[in-house]
């Protein structure tokens, strides 16, 4: 009977503690710029969150009408870079964490279990995400995309970026690894792919030049070579089969594509 006592008083404990502990509010954020093929999808992708928030650089086309149509907030920022937009999200937004993601990725209903999971029994204020990268169809396991971690989900007023290429997430205490992927469709196809690594090159180009790195006659040859290596071998591309050997030659050509953007920059100054 003392047992009996005893479990109604721990359920009752569990159940006002349910009560009146505040739920945690998480935001999933998108940034987009001319996102209309993927938005919708996206969005719905991500219907285990509290808020879907749209922070949209002013596109030209139906984004911000889909988005609002599928339920999320739409806010706009004109993009000046990465790093810049990122933190323009953070400061426009109050919520208790925030995941950050991509108009071509997708969520799961797993990672969205798994999230909150996280945010209310762990003390990380920050989390990396694994992502599944499809690159021309093709779930790509190795050559660099897998498991491609990305820190995505935080705490919000504990994190901010710096960097404007390839920004990077400061945050203010300790950060964990989740198990469950994002999907994420990457390159459609080489046409696609050639078009993002053109404007990739470029801008890191002018990053470069920016902090005021001359290229040398050596990185023209030695950058690309080690590009190869570091995709094909060190990553395992080779386990991707001619696939990975196909992005490993065509990473490394953007290397070289990189340089020649660094020299015109510096011939044209």
């Amino acid at each position: 009977m003392e047992g009996a006592q005893i479990a109604v008083i721990d359920a009752l404990a569990a159940t006002q503690s349910d009560i009146t502990a505040p739920k945690l509010e998480l935001t999933a954020v998108i940034l987009t710029l001319n996102e209309a093929e993927h938005i919708e999808a996206c969005i719905q992708s991500l219907s285990w969150a509290d808020r879907v928030v749209v922070l949209d650089s002013y596109s030209q086309d139906e984004t911000t009408a889909f988005a609002k149509a599928a339920g999320a907030e739409v806010l706009q920022n004109r993009f000046e870079n990465y790093a810049q937009q990122r933190n323009a999200a953070l400061h426009n937004l109050q919520t208790d964490w925030v995941f950050f993601v991509d108009a071509d990725e997708r969520g799961t209903p797993e990672l969205g279990a798994e999230i909150r999971q996280v945010i209310t029994t762990q003390s990380q204020k920050g989390w990396f995400v694994p992502r599944h990268n499809y690159i021309f169809g093709k779930l790509t396991r190795a050559t660099g995309w897998y498991p491609d971690y990305q820190l995505r989900l935080f705490k919000h007023g504990d994190v901010f970026y710096e960097r404007p290429v390839h920004e990077v997430a400061v945050v203010d205490g300790p950060v964990g690894h989740l198990q469950n992927p994002l999907i994420h469709y990457n390159y459609r196809d080489t046409a696609h792919f050639h078009r993002k690594q053109r404007a990739y090159a470029n801008y890191e180009a002018s990053i470069l030049h920016a902090e005021g790195v001359r290229p040398r006659l050596h990185n023209f040859v030695l950058q690309p070579l080690r590009q190869f290596w570091w995709r094909f071998y060190t990553l395992k591309g080779y386990t991707d089969g001619l696939h990975g050997l196909h992005l490993s030659v065509l990473m490394a050509y953007y290397e070289w594509i990189k340089y020649q953007k660094l020299a015109w920059f510096w011939r044209k100054r």
